[in-house]
């Protein structure tokens, strides 16, 4: 088995490269910063490769998917795009740069990776393609529309893809955690509830893909608080959201 990573070099996707070779599958790791991700490479039980490469450039996506395809020979059973940042970005302070950023990377550095992993898959008749969202998809969060908004444009390019790629026997899998003690969450300056460690996420992501499932969200309670949140009236939840906010 051989598995792609995009933004494996820290966080959830370390610890899912982790997991996965752990599994027995065969790595192609990709993210920016190759020393992070040669160590990484290093350490992982399973014939693994570093390729270093910026999501937000096409070019650079496909080139380090193209060495990847080449060096295991074909295409891969499991690809995740995991890279992602998060930049606190009040409304009240709106950045257009800032809120770009998260687009290019959250949004469009998966449009880049699904463009370079999903042909071959369909060639190959089979395949899974893994998005790690976000339980902020769910419902606009106050201080957090940007981010919000670019894990809700995840959720559903991914579900709609789910069901045009059944008939080719590619599956597609969104992954939705909530707080994960990362590089990502540890700048929040606020208490983040069920905060989880990213070896537990790792193995709760894998056991969910192995068992192919369409969504996996967690950890439970907040997976249920925002599926509740997600079905409020408007005007309950913006009342609820200005006390929070308080």
């Amino acid at each position: 088995m051989r598995a792609i990573i995009t933004g494996a070099s820290t966080g959830i996707g370390h610890a899912l490269a982790r997991e996965l070779s752990n599994r027995g599958y065969e790595l192609a790791l990709l993210a920016r910063r190759r020393e992070l991700l040669d160590e990484l490479a290093s350490s992982l039980k399973t014939k693994s490769i570093a390729l270093p490469c910026d999501v937000t450039d096409l070019a650079s996506v496909r080139d380090a998917v193209k060495r990847a395809h080449d060096h295991f020979g074909g295409a891969f059973d499991l690809a995740i795009a995991n890279a992602g940042i998060s930049i606190p970005s009040p409304v009240p302070k709106f950045d257009a740069e800032v809120a770009n950023e998260i687009i290019r990377v959250n949004v469009i550095g998966m449009l880049n990776f699904f463009d370079a992993v999903i042909p071959p898959m369909i060639e190959a008749k089979k395949g899974r393609f893994v998005g790690v969202a976000s339980i902020a998809g769910l419902r606009g969060l106050p201080s957090g529309a940007t981010y919000s908004a670019s894990k809700a444009a995840m959720q559903t390019f991914l579900e709609a893809s789910r069901i045009e790629l059944k008939p080719y026997g590619v599956g597609v899998t969104i992954v939705n955690p909530g707080f994960i003690a990362t590089p990502l969450t540890e700048k929040n300056r606020f208490r983040m509830p069920f905060l989880m460690s990213a070896e537990k996420s790792a193995r709760i992501i894998a056991d969910g893909i192995e068992r192919g499932k369409r969504v996996v969200e967690f950890p439970l309670p907040m997976s249920l608080l925002m599926r509740f949140l997600r079905h409020l009236p408007d005007p309950v939840y913006d009342r609820l959201m200005k006390r929070v906010r308080r």
